[in-house]
């Protein structure tokens, strides 16, 4: 099969379509016949060479994938050869052909097309088990989603305000503004215009956030405490401003607040599995019904991945970026 390599680390060029040995799924796990795949922020550090990928699992870039199943590894029930999945992955998802753990498998929602599928898994896995699973955001409580019109953000927008909340967003500019407020979101804040802590508390009366989905890290980290509500909790699951900031902890104790920090990437299989059951049952019936979508901005072909970081770099996207294997 062919895939994309990473040779040495680098910029965009760096990605190498090349053809490399076929994988074979081992216990518990499938092969599956890769239709599209997707960018996404850990594929860019990863071809930096700043995130290597777990032990174990697949060398090249790619974090989630729609495809047919091609292959049953021994132990595997309940999928058949042919069946149309996306699934999440801790590599591999920039190739024809990967292998996935069973438990990470999930069915195309229906009302989606197979391709499209795949800008589903990451950002559905993430905003699942951080906002809900981790943060308890609940009914009535408001959110602030930082990098509102990112992949993670659109899917954050819409499945808040499908539980009832109501949601605040930080975006660069009045155009990823406005498809942020096409999604749901109810207050707009261009970071670079405006004080996201000021304009939370304006228009929360001063309370602020139940819940910060931060995917900036420590530039944010004193100013997200701030603009926290009592009660509060701050989940933190980027780090595109920095690992290090200076934490007040008699701020934090005044609002009673909480700090948390996960990544998804490196979980035992076991939690990923729990994730995407938790995602199969609540936000795949929301895909369904049409409540949530999914929002890819352009499409590319997997051969071409360097565009695709590229565009992904430029932060011009709104959504998804997908990547398209050949047809063979």
């Amino acid at each position: 099969m062919y895939a994309i390599t990473i040779p040495e680390p680098g910029g965009p060029e760096a990605l190498v379509w090349a053809e490399v040995p076929d994988p074979v799924p081992g216990e518990g796990e499938v092969l599956v016949e890769v239709v599209a795949s997707a960018v996404n922020r850990a594929d860019l550090l990863q071809r930096q060479g700043f995130y290597d990928p777990p032990p174990g699992s697949s060398p090249y870039p790619g974090l989630e994938c729609s495809g047919r199943i091609a292959g049953l590894g021994p132990g595997v029930s309940g999928w058949a050869v042919g069946d149309e999945v996306c699934a999440l992955l801790a590599g591999g998802g920039y190739a024809e052909k990967a292998v996935v753990p069973v438990g990470q498998l999930l069915p195309v929602p229906e009302g989606v097309d197979l391709a499209t599928a795949a800008a589903l898994p990451e950002v559905a896995c993430t905003v699942w088990s951080n906002i809900f699973m981790i943060a308890h955001l609940r009914p009535g409580e408001t959110l602030l989603v930082h990098g509102g019109a990112s992949g993670i953000g659109t899917m954050a927008i819409q499945l808040a305000k499908a539980v009832g909340a109501r949601v605040a967003v930080t975006a660069g500019g009045p155009e990823k503004l406005a498809r942020c407020a096409e999604l749901g979101a109810d207050v707009l804040i261009d970071y670079r215009e405006q004080d996201f802590v000021e304009e939370l508390a304006k228009a929360t009366d001063g309370a602020g956030a139940d819940v910060i989905l931060d995917i900036v890290g420590a530039k944010y980290l004193e100013r997200n405490v701030k603009a926290l509500a009592v009660n509060g909790r701050l989940v933190v699951i980027g780090l595109q401003g920095g690992v290090k900031g200076e934490l007040n902890l008699g701020a934090l104790l005044a609002k009673r607040a909480a700090v948390m920090a996960t990544t998804l990437r490196a979980r035992p299989a076991d939690e990923k599995a729990a994730i995407v059951a938790a995602v199969r049952e609540h936000v795949w019936p929301l895909i369904g019904a049409g409540t949530v979508r999914p929002v890819v901005d352009r499409t590319l072909p997997l051969d071409d991945a360097a565009e695709g970081h590229r565009a992904l770099e430029s932060g011009t996207h709104v959504g998804k970026v997908l990547l398209v294997a050949p047809k063979g």
